[in-house]
């Protein structure tokens, strides 16, 4: 009987290894790049930002500005006439920035539970001081920002499960007077909860983005995997969208006023499929997951059931507006101004794409510019910034991203902890 006993173990830890490394082989193979440290300490790159970004006394030579210009000590490449910098480092893992009215930075750091101001006393293009804005919170994420008149600017900071707002003292530096507004599900797979007013003349109505808890499951909580939207204040929150599994970012289109998002497919289907996603988010639409992907793709792997109808069709499922390479993980997007920048990148989109875990080859660890004319329309697209990736390697993640008018652009990277100021230095 012992003998008997011992077989069946021995069977069921042999079939348990076989599992782990099947699983393993199919899904993880990809994974080095993020659990891996850089090769590449960034912390104690050089900042030289008044060679990155000349001043606006001084009119460069286009011709001498052929070649980008990188100090970051990353291998960077960038298109002609950009150049790159340090704008702030040793920040841990930053996701969000935000100007406030006061024209600093601010930064969600949710890994150190905490949201930074980030300060540039010498003016020379690099934040050498790192001041709390706020501490002491549940994975900070979104921030958001209204001006009252009369009042102290008002910031508004997503944590995992509630959403609050501070009166914002620009003088101290410290967000003050926290006031919860909405109160929202924690845990799950996706914490991320990002923020974000709606265009004229809806700029009162405040969207929050909620993951799904899971990668592929029927939520049993009603506010998971959509995008709310509520009064500024938090009253009368309701669903906005559904259909979303992890929508982290939302940016609004310049012309039209529509309101973009990036989406990530669900994991576990193979190295190409579903799509990652681009969307564009209406009242009341449903955006398929977890039973669609893409241009209305049917997830059998998950969704078994029988209907009386093609399960994912317009107008009940609304597809993809631009599917994005799978497992690519697209946050951050923002679209260019038309003040301060050539007329080809006018309305053009730019997208973070923080890397794949969950893919054999590793893919993404880049931002990409979507050509788009001033509707919105796609066109074509190409890389913008590579190097990221390096002989398997991951040297920092692209988060989120900020365009100014004018020729700056700022991106976050949560895996080299620092802040990179992008400038065109094509005067126009």
């Amino acid at each position: 009987m012992k003998k008997e006993v011992f077989i069946i173990i021995g069977i069921l830890f042999l079939g348990g290894i076989f599992y782990i490394g099947n699983f393993y082989w199919k899904n993880l193979r990809g994974i080095s790049p993020i659990i891996s440290r850089p090769s590449i300490d960034i912390g104690n790159a050089l900042n030289n930002s008044n060679a990155a970004s000349p001043s606006p006394s001084q009119s460069p030579d286009i011709n001498k500005e052929e070649t980008p210009k990188n100090t970051t000590e990353m291998p960077l490449k960038l298109p002609p006439l950009f150049s790159i910098s340090l704008y702030a480092k040793n920040l841990g893992k930053p996701r969000v920035m935000h100007f406030g009215s006061d024209g600093k930075l601010l930064v969600s750091i949710p890994s150190q539970g905490k949201v930074v101001r980030l300060i540039d006393k010498d003016n020379d293009g690099f934040a050498e001081t790192h001041a709390d804005l706020i501490s002491g919170l549940n994975k900070p994420h979104g921030i958001a920002s209204r001006s009252q008149e009369n009042k102290l600017d008002t910031i508004y900071i997503a944590e995992t499960d509630q959403v609050a707002m501070y009166d914002y003292d620009t003088t101290a530096g410290k967000a003050i007077n926290k006031k919860k507004i909405i109160d929202l599900p924690g845990g799950g797979n996706h914490f991320s909860r990002t923020i974000m007013f709606m265009p004229y003349p809806d700029h009162d109505r405040l969207l929050t983005s909620i993951g799904s808890s899971c990668n592929a499951c029927n939520e049993t909580d009603s506010r998971r995997a959509k995008i709310l939207v509520s009064n500024f204040d938090g009253s009368n929150l309701k669903e906005y969208a559904k259909g979303l599994r992890n929508s982290v970012f939302m940016a609004i289109h310049p012309v039209t006023g529509k309101i973009w998002a990036t989406e990530m497919g669900r994991d576990l289907l193979g190295d190409d499929i579903p799509p990652d996603e681009i969307n564009i988010i209406e009242e009341n639409k449903n955006y398929g997951w977890p039973i669609c992907f893409g241009k209305n793709i049917h997830d059998t792997k998950f969704d078994k059931s029988i209907y009386k109808r093609n399960p994912c069709m317009e107008p009940f499922e609304t597809p993809s507006y631009i599917d994005i390479p799978a497992h690519s993980a697209p946050l951050g997007l923002a679209f260019f101004p038309e003040e301060g920048w050539p007329k080809d990148y006018w309305h053009n989109l730019l997208i973070a794409y923080h890397g794949s875990w969950n893919r054999n080859e590793p893919a993404g660890y880049k931002i990409v510019r979507y050509k788009l004319d001033e509707k919105g329309n796609y066109l074509q697209v190409e890389d913008f910034i590579t190097g990221w990736l390096k002989n398997g390697k991951a040297l920092g993640r692209p988060v989120d991203i900020i365009i100014q008018p004018g020729g700056t652009i700022f991106v976050s990277d949560d895996f080299a902890g620092v802040i990179y100021k992008i400038t065109h230095t094509l005067k126009i």
